[in-house]
């Protein structure tokens, strides 16, 4: 009996580190369970201001050269979204913000024209996207430094800070946000936030990026990071941003969406299913989806009634586009405003991804909120 006991123990040890290691667990499980007994202790009824970012990896030409079928998705992009999004509003009466992460190695004067149009006529903002693989630190430089100059200058786009530095925001292609594969590819550049720090970045939203590899083990958290020469995924770790404590020289606010698991979908009816704040064709938005958001409570320390829902979508795809305009906009806002807008108490924002890193900001260097 004894030995059938260990067998069985050693079976499903087995399984459950085959499940952990083949879904990528390792690198957040360790932090999830902890964030499980915190949130016992907290709870949403408390919080008073929820500001929403859809922060989009815009990307029409999706890796191919065909660029009739890239400005048909703009042009669909900005005949469709004003109209839907003037069906909506949060507390403020605002329509809901759009934050279209264009990525440098797709260029196009025309779609860029068009996206800053829809930009001014108040439906969003267009931030810093990157896809690039085998680069030098001095690759990474000119190529970023170009692309902001491109966007400020020629399209009016991004902003200045109070130095005259064009300043921008910033999700990293692949994941790999600070050459943070295990093997290396998709970035190739070690100390990538002191090269994003230099150029202008001041905040960067890849996260979260599970069941990637390339996930931090820092998870629903805005911290500090900065750079280390010659080390990898420097952004792992870092330090939490609180009221009275802000940035200091060469650090990069990293501002993470929602991850956790939801017990409610699971596979097999064991495996639960990672909420990694993705909205896609595949994993549309619903009431319990948007309630685990906030339930992972992503705030400044010391003002945990303010709370941050960033969420990514591949925006551009053919099929998500269809998903979005085909009433997962209507069902994602809809919620939003039914959970958040029309709770007594409780006011919602839709921000641009800037906006959010400007509210962040404030809360810090206010001595008291």
């Amino acid at each position: 009996m004894l030995a059938i006991l260990v067998a069985s123990a050693a079976a499903i040890s087995s399984t459950l580190a085959y499940v952990v290691h083949s879904r990528r667990l390792q690198y957040w499980l360790p932090s999830y369970v902890t964030e499980l007994v915190r949130r016992r202790a907290r709870s949403t009824q408390g919080i008073r201001h929820v500001y929403f970012c859809l922060a989009d990896h815009y990307e029409p030409y999706g890796g191919t050269t065909d660029q009739p079928a890239a400005r048909s998705r703009v042009a669909e992009w900005v005949e469709k979204y004003p109209k839907i999004a003037r069906q909506h509003h949060d507390s403020e009466g605002r329509v809901p913000q759009h934050s279209f992460f264009y990525p440098q190695e797709e260029y196009d004067d025309v779609l860029m024209d068009q996206l800053a149009g829809l930009c001014r006529a108040g439906f969003g903002a267009v931030e810093v996207h990157l896809h690039h693989d085998g680069d030098t630190a001095g690759d990474l430089r000119a190529k970023l430094r170009q692309f902001v100059d491109t966007l400020h200058r020629r399209h009016g786009l991004l902003r200045r800070d109070e130095t005259g530095q064009v300043v921008y925001a910033f999700i990293h292609g692949n994941w790999a946000l600070d050459n943070s594969r295990p093997d290396g590819r998709w970035c190739g550049v070690d100390n990538e936030l002191d090269v994003l720090v230099e150029t202008g970045c001041r905040v960067d939203m890849t996260m979260p990026s599970a069941p990637s590899d390339t996930q931090t083990s820092k998870i629903n958290s805005i911290y500090f990071a900065r750079g280390s020469s010659g080390k990898r995924k420097a952004h792992d770790n870092g330090r939490d941003v609180a009221v009275g404590e802000w940035g200091r020289p060469g650090e990069l606010l990293i501002l993470q969406g929602p991850l956790t698991l939801n017990w409610r979908y699971r596979k097999l009816l064991v495996l639960p299913h990672i909420e990694n704040a993705e909205i896609s064709e595949s994993a549309r938005p619903t009431p319990h989806r948007v309630a685990l958001w906030g339930r992972c409570h992503v705030a400044v320390q010391g003002a945990e009634e303010h709370l941050f829902v960033k969420v990514h979508t591949h925006g551009a795809t053919q099929g998500t586009t269809a998903m979005l305009f085909g009433g997962g906009f209507s069902s994602l806002w809809t919620e939003l405003e039914r959970q958040y807008r029309d709770r007594e108490g409780c006011r919602l924002h839709y921000v641009t991804a800037w906006e959010m890193y400007e509210r962040v900001r404030a809360l810090a260097t206010a001595s008291a909120v």
